[in-house]
């Protein structure tokens, strides 16, 4: 369980590109396997995943207490997904950059500054993707939970024009909710399929 300190705008942030400068260097996991920025558990985490060529990449809503070789289960599920969609690597992005175990906890008031540099990781990342020549894969698992904060529709928003600018493919898995929200990871088949997920309408309805 992780329960916030407090609001994040209390916490010292390290900016994305300082915290991608430094990953790899505390030990504790296979820098070679793993992408953990930063590489340290703190109030925040902005990319967990591992590493390869064309990543399938979750994007929930914000991150609990997962960390390399410390997958909690739904990491595990997301891994399993990945796996058995032909991906050979995934990465777990998340709205909110936040770790709270319980989405009840996070910041009432979105910390712009951390949402900025959240949105730098997504786009470094994607940026890369698509340098190979790959569309990047991005995963829709946010499930019900975007509706517990107001300003978490702006941030899946802002994900989305970026995903565009790379070229990104939409998908999504499982049923979605009565309001068109994508399934979560949790308790999805371990042969689940990806499918396509429109986006632009989806954010539309929203």
């Amino acid at each position: 369980m992780h329960i916030p300190a407090g609001a994040s705008q209390t916490v010292e942030l390290l900016r994305f590109e300082d915290a991608l400068a430094l990953s790899g260097k505390s030990g504790g996991y296979d820098p070679e396997t793993w992408l953990y920025v930063p590489d340290f558990y703190t109030e925040y985490r902005y990319i967990l995943g591992t590493k390869g060529r064309d990543p399938l990449i979750c994007i929930g809503i914000n991150p609990s207490t997962a960390a390399p070789d410390d997958l909690d289960n739904t990491l595990k599920s997301v891994a399993r997904i990945a796996e058995g969609n032909g991906y050979d690597s995934w990465i777990m992005f998340n709205v909110y950059a936040q770790r709270a175990t319980r989405p009840d906890d996070m910041d009432r008031v979105c910390n712009e500054a951390l949402h900025r540099e959240n949105m730098k990781a997504f786009a470094h990342i994607l940026s890369g993707i698509a340098a190979n020549g790959v569309s990047p894969a991005l995963w829709a698992a946010w499930g019900t939970i975007i509706e517990k904060r107001d300003y978490l529709p702006g941030c899946v928003r802002e994900m989305a024009r970026i995903g565009q600018a790379y070229g990104g493919r939409w998908l999504c898995a499982g049923k979605r909710s009565a309001k068109g929200h994508p399934h979560h990871p949790l308790y999805l088949r371990k042969d689940e399929k990806t499918c396509a997920f429109d986006v632009e309408a989806y954010l539309e309805a929203l």
